[in-house]
């Protein structure tokens, strides 16, 4: 029974992982991303059920468009599967099992699937706008707020939610201003609000882990590239995406470490 319920978890994650691809896309570009229909960006051609089934079109069809024959690019297939796969180790990592569910696990595992697909967005938008999303973010922060609400109504310790987020939801009024006064935003702020975001979710302990190997990152990055080994397109240095990644990967450690106890205060 608990493969079924896994199982189920992977695929929910691979279309999680199908809607990041269109949303990190349309996002920026200010289009809709609930209502409208997929198309292929090349031919605009709009795309069938069959079209957009997670990893199996893309195999199906050969990495290509099935209208324009336009070759697809393996990062949507990478995505889904990652999007799958993380999706899976975070069930497992709070030790999900069907004949012990209660209120409080369900709930830790829908807030923590949406904290996961938060920074999924940020990390896709990061990576091919170069800008932190402030709609994503406020969203994050939204959601954050519903859930600081169901702790407290169950008499749990809300404090540490309530400092970190009200510190990033600061930061992040103050980069609106001053992104409507110079017309360009502040990434050093949109950064530390990303940080206590993490922080109001995770702890202070996996937001420093998440730095450091954002920090080692950019010096491999920086170092490739002094080498030539990266591709001039390929150059720009996305800490918001590495930061968000790396605070994935921690947070389900976290929760592997952590034990049963998933309400523990760290």
């Amino acid at each position: 029974m608990e493969a079924i319920i896994y199982i189920a978890i992977f695929i929910i994650g691979t279309l999680f992982g199908s809607f990041f691809t269109l949303a990190t896309y349309r996002i920026p570009l200010k289009q809709d991303i609930t209502h409208k229909r997929s198309y292929c960006p090349n031919c605009n051609h709009r795309l069938e059920f069959w079209d957009m089934i997670p990893i199996f079109s893309y195999i199906f069809l050969k990495g290509k468009c099935r209208y324009c024959k336009q070759k697809i690019k393996p990062r949507y297939l990478l995505l889904e599967f990652f999007s799958g796969t993380t999706f899976l180790l975070f069930a497992i990592s709070i030790k999900l099992n069907i004949f012990k569910l209660n209120v409080n696990t369900v709930v830790y595992l829908i807030y923590g699937l949406l904290y996961i697909s938060t920074l999924f967005l940020v990390a896709g938008i990061e990576k091919q706008s170069g800008k932190i999303q402030k709609s994503v973010l406020i969203f994050g922060f939204v959601i954050e707020t519903i859930y600081i609400v169901y702790l407290y109504i169950f008499n749990f310790d809300i404090y540490k939610y309530v400092i970190y987020l009200t510190i990033a939801l600061i930061l992040l009024i103050i980069d609106v201003i001053i992104c409507k006064k110079s017309e360009k935003q502040n990434y050093i702020l949109s950064i530390l609000a990303l940080c206590f975001y993490m922080a109001s979710t995770t702890n202070e302990k996996t937001v420093i882990l998440s730095v450091m190997c954002t920090v080692l990152l950019e010096i491999i990055t920086r170092t490739l590239i002094k080498t030539k080994k990266i591709k001039e397109q390929q150059k720009h240095i996305s800490i918001g995406a590495y930061l968000c990644f790396a605070n994935i990967v921690f947070f389900i450690i976290q929760n592997f470490i952590s034990g049963v106890n998933i309400w523990k205060s760290f």
